[in-house]
């Protein structure tokens, strides 16, 4: 049986307006997360002297931009990983509302935030007996934490503003993925305190956890045929 236009247009122009709703979201959240992520470079400087250097000379002012660069890397991979994660996010949610708008908002404030603590970070490497940066870079990386779970807790919630096609399973395993993460920062926080390098390995290390998507169980039940 073939379905006339009238019959077809309802349907179509629904999954339009919710793809534009959430599209509008994702795109200016995109450019936010772009920013963010240029700006770390920034703390990363090429030489004054406009004059051609030696190569010893130009070899050890490299070494000298280490701390830099491993804190431009460590906060690049944090910065994508989490743009991974909110498109991870998206993929499920379908509808948008005032409070959505808000926790998302409150997730990108933390993003550009960041790479002010990256650059203290970086400055304060080279002195280990100065925790204040780390704290600093770790606290952030907290309020990260906090900040993605707000906003995924609340979409999810009895699946007030997710697809309704989405798998539970996999929904199931981002919450889980997402249930300790303010916890373990806390961890790379109270490492601040006892030895530097050990927290900012910490925290490159949770970075590529979380960039690993959800485990789902097994157990759970499928989704219908019908569910797609």
């Amino acid at each position: 049986m073939q379905l006339n236009d009238e019959q077809k247009i309802p349907a179509k122009s629904e999954d339009v307006e919710e793809g534009k709703d959430t599209g509008r979201v994702e795109a200016f959240s995109d450019g936010v997360f772009a920013v963010a992520i240029t700006l770390l470079v920034l703390n990363i400087h090429v030489p004054d002297n406009n004059a051609p250097v030696s190569n010893e000379a130009f070899l050890h002012y490299l070494s000298g931009q280490l701390p830099e660069i491993l804190a431009f890397v460590t906060s690049f991979a944090t910065i994508g990983i989490m743009w991974i994660n909110h498109h991870r996010l998206f993929t499920h949610i379908r509808h948008v509302d005032t409070n959505l708008l808000v926790f998302n908002l409150l997730l990108l404030l933390v993003i550009v935030f960041i790479p002010f603590p990256t650059a203290l970070l970086a400055q304060y490497m080279l002195f280990p007996q100065y925790h204040f940066a780390a704290l600093l870079y770790s606290a952030t990386n907290i309020l990260l934490a906090i900040c993605f779970n707000l906003l995924w807790r609340y979409a999810s919630r009895e699946n007030r503003l997710l697809d309704k096609r989405s798998d539970p399973r996999l929904v199931q395993a981002i919450t889980n993925q997402y249930r300790f993460g303010p916890l373990f920062y806390v961890v790379t926080f109270v490492l601040a305190i006892i030895y530097v390098p050990a927290s900012i390995a910490a925290n490159l290390l949770l970075a590529l956890f979380f960039a690993l998507p959800g485990r789902t169980r097994d157990s759970a039940p499928s989704p219908g045929p019908d569910a797609r």
